[in-house]
């Protein structure tokens, strides 16, 4: 069987110092106590002299448990301000990203309302027949042929053959029309061909579609190819159908006859256009009589 474990403290040197010491202090602490007290009232100088000197002694420990104190609380303020900037963080780069959001809005109402704008412009420098105005809704870009849907039919008073332009320039023609929404023919498609003229000496040439995003500017006279890139291309007037004096195509490149242009109203981002109405020349005057001789 084995022996009971000690549990007085004089089995232990340690435990009998530490219960000694103990002592000591507990029975110095009453002392001081007690002088103190009796100082307070027998010598109150002698009593300010004491607390002097035990402040003295005890300023090291109070010092340094002061520092303990404020250590804990700077790591505690600190953790607190590193979580509130992570949330605050958070917060701005939320907000930055709504304002972002909004900015890109701003900037798309902002394109939209020049567009518009622009094109109100076109419909109040027209003559008595006003123009129809309506979305491009979609454009072919994939095939050999080039097409787009106008948001506006026969109920609008869309009609075949009438042209379709945009904010900047020509975009095509009506070539069906339902009740609803139109067919567009595309300058760029191959079987359009547009009479211009070049805008800085008004000589005439025809843009013919390529099938692709471009167009082919020939001249009407045969020979050397007077045109080169730059040459900007307004419509001509010369057989109906467009009025004079609308943007067509930019110039890009010459290819030995023909010169490469591209549209200068592209149909992949438009999003508004107008129907105008069929232009129709004036006649020539007639001749007048001339005098017979006798």
């Amino acid at each position: 069987m084995a022996p009971p474990s000690p549990r007085r403290p004089g089995f232990s040197r340690r435990a009998q110092y530490g219960l000694f010491a103990g002592y000591v202090v507990a029975v110095l602490g009453v002392l001081l106590g007690l002088l103190l007290i009796v100082t307070s009232r027998v010598d109150p100088a002698g009593n300010l002299a004491i607390q002097g000197f035990l402040a003295d002694i005890f300023s090291p420990v109070s010092s340094a448990g002061r520092s303990v104190v404020r250590g804990s609380q700077s790591a505690f303020e600190g953790t607190s301000a590193y979580f509130n900037a992570a949330s605050k963080n958070r917060a701005m780069a939320a907000e930055l990203a709504a304002a972002r959001t909004r900015l890109i809005r701003a900037d798309q109402e902002a394109l939209e309302n020049a567009r518009l704008k622009r094109l109100l412009g076109i419909i109040e420098a027209e003559g008595t027949a006003r123009p129809v105005a309506g979305h491009l809704i979609s454009s072919t870009g994939a095939s050999s042929r080039r097409y787009a849907t106008f948001g506006a039919g026969a109920a609008a008073g869309v009609r075949n053959g009438q042209p379709v332009r945009g904010p900047l320039g020509l975009v095509g023609r009506i070539i069906q029309t339902g009740q609803a929404v139109s067919r567009v023919l595309l300058i760029t498609d191959a079987e359009n061909i547009v009479p211009v003229k070049r805008v800085r000496d008004g000589l005439p040439g025809l843009a013919i579609g390529t099938g692709s995003d471009a167009l082919e500017i020939r001249p009407l006279m045969a020979g050397n190819d007077p045109f080169r890139p730059g040459d900007i291309f307004v419509t001509s007037g010369t057989g109906g159908i467009y009025a004079p004096g609308i943007p067509v195509a930019l110039a890009v490149r010459h290819d030995r006859d023909k010169t490469i242009a591209r549209p200068i109203e592209d149909p992949a981002r438009l999003d508004f256009a107008i129907v105008e109405s069929v232009f129709m020349p004036e006649p020539p005057p007639a001749p007048a009589d001339l005098p017979q001789k006798n």
